[in-house]
């Protein structure tokens, strides 16, 4: 079953400007806030091919541009995802971009500037200038993420449109978590998800490593469907995972646990 998006705060309509009046868009915020639904959802709504591409520290130029391939002693050319995404002026996706290589993104810049073309210099030398309205959108996690860095002046310069997207209010979350469960425990996902936002609120100030996100308090709901009780849920789906941090952190949130939702 397809699941709506729930646009709480009119983030598709800032895209559609964006997409008009051809700017790129970059949409921060932390994991689990809902960033690849609304780039998915935008896509869906103006009836674009998306195609997307997570960055980590393996992702090489040739996953972007291409690379050479030898077949039956012949040579050919392997199109990456931007050359592709550029000849057929589809809607590129590049996913955490912030966890990229430098020059991963030295390359992706020569894309992303007013001309919108690139250089095959690992092939023939052609340029590849990107169809109209070829539309891009990149997101990026907090610096305090693992494996993020800083964005270079000239890439951030590339996105002039910047969307923030952080949790929602406890209201809309409820709304959120009820397409995916049956509505029958709204009681208990309401406690959760105060829950999930004292957790929150620790971690944004550094008194605890880990901040749940938006699949922790769905997940959380659909475990009640399930048959768990409320705090076998949370300690599954918020305690347990403290432990890696030592007991001292997971008995911080054990405690809140039998707080909230009893022995």
């Amino acid at each position: 079953m397809e699941i709506q998006y729930l646009d709480w705060n009119n983030s598709n309509q800032i895209l559609n400007k964006a997409y008009e009046a051809d700017l790129f868009v970059l949409i921060i915020g932390p994991k689990g806030t809902g960033k690849t639904s609304l780039v998915r959802d935008f896509a869906k709504n103006k009836n674009m091919n998306l195609e997307s591409i997570n960055f980590s520290l393996r992702t090489r130029e040739s996953h972007l541009v291409g690379t050479k391939t030898l077949t039956d002693g012949t040579v050919s050319f392997d199109e990456g995802i931007l050359v592709k995404s550029m000849k057929k002026g589809d809607m590129l996706y590049l996913d955490e971009i912030n966890s990229a290589e430098a020059d991963v993104l030295l390359r992706l810049d020569e894309a992303l500037d007013d001309r919108r073309q690139i250089v095959l210099k690992e092939s023939t030398g052609e340029v590849i200038k990107a169809k109209e309205n070829w539309f891009v959108v990149a997101t990026i996690n907090p610096l305090s993420h693992t494996g993020t860095k800083e964005l270079p002046p000239q890439i951030l310069s590339r996105f002039p449109v910047r969307i923030r997207l952080e949790y929602p209010p406890e209201n809309i979350e409820l709304e959120i978590i009820k397409k995916y469960v049956s509505g029958e425990h709204e009681l208990e996902i309401i406690q959760a998800i105060k829950l999930a936002n004292i957790l929150r609120q620790a971690a944004a100030v550094e008194e605890l490593f880990y901040s749940p996100s938006l699949r922790e308090t769905i997940a959380f709901g659909k475990l009640l469907d399930k048959g768990l009780s409320s705090k076998e849920a949370a300690n599954f789906v918020f305690g347990n995972v403290y432990t890696q941090w030592g007991n001292i952190e997971y008995q911080k949130v054990n405690d809140i646990i039998t707080s909230m939702f009893g022995n």
